[in-house]
């Protein structure tokens, strides 16, 4: 049943209810997210304000049956690709493995043995793939990493350009921000932030800002206000339809990862 007001924070539960959690049923939740410049009409914030709205939707939509436990959120990432701009915070990535890695170990030794990383920022990518690897060598854990961008959006809500280019800032992002935190958008400043990575597909055969063939690349270099996408077509009605569809998919990993039996999937 869904609309539970079972307790799905790590911090809520007392230290004598971690003696007696289900390996196999409990799953903690470590969501990763950013504070960093999302150009002239988002705040800083967007990655934590997304995180913390998806995590509300999912909450909210969560079966009965499923015992979730989610850490603090990690507001502040790697994003040295956007020290461009003011306001920006970013810790070094060697920073963010160690403790993103003792976190998990923690967890571990509460007893629950698996973990979903679900991440909000692209550029934490890299450093959640380092740590669910080194938390399935060092704790045996069924360490799990996920974005909600990975679950999709709703058919043909968006535009194929802005499938295929707004990574940041752009209609996606600004939509659910109208819906969860519309006092922090200022839509007067959103505008249709063209990528270079268009240019790139016209002009090479394999060479991209991201994809398969990428270089690295800091915000600016793909559009001087540092966003990429068409905020100026967002609307809070796509940002609701794109949060519950990606919710729906968060708890059909839930569920998955509740099913997978750890003698099964680790050796």
């Amino acid at each position: 049943m869904a609309g539970t007001k079972k307790r799905v924070w790590w911090g809520d539960y007392r230290t004598t209810e971690y003696a007696t959690v289900d390996p196999e049923a409990t799953i903690a939740v470590l969501p990763l997210a950013a504070i960093e410049q999302h150009g002239p009409h988002l705040p800083v914030s967007t990655d934590t304000s997304i995180m913390n709205g998806m995590l509300e939707t999912v909450i909210a939509r969560l079966p009965g049956d499923l015992d979730i436990r989610i850490l603090p959120v990690q507001a502040v990432g790697k994003s040295n690709e956007h020290l461009h701009a003011p306001g920006t915070l970013t810790l070094p990535a060697t920073t963010l493995v160690e403790a993103w890695t003792e976190l998990g170990l923690s967890v571990a030794r509460a007893g629950v043995r698996k973990l979903i990383v679900v991440n909000s920022h692209g550029g934490n990518e890299e450093i959640m793939g380092i740590v669910t690897r080194e938390l399935r060598v060092r704790a045996k854990m069924l360490a799990v990493k996920t974005s909600w961008q990975r679950f999709g959006r709703p058919a043909g809500m968006y535009t194929d350009l802005e499938d295929r280019h707004g990574i940041h800032g752009g209609d996606v992002e600004t939509s659910l921000m109208l819906h969860f935190r519309p006092d922090l958008v200022d839509m007067a400043k959103a505008d249709n932030f063209v990528s270079k990575v268009a240019r790139a597909e016209k002009e090479f055969s394999l060479l991209r800002h991201t994809g398969t063939h990428a270089f690295a690349w800091i915000a600016s270099d793909l559009n001087p206000n540092g966003v990429v996408g068409d905020a100026s077509i967002a609307t809070a009605e796509k940002g609701r339809l794109t949060a519950e569809h990606q919710a729906d998919g968060f708890i059909s990993l839930l569920k998955d990862v509740r099913k997978a039996k750890l003698a099964d999937w680790l050796a």
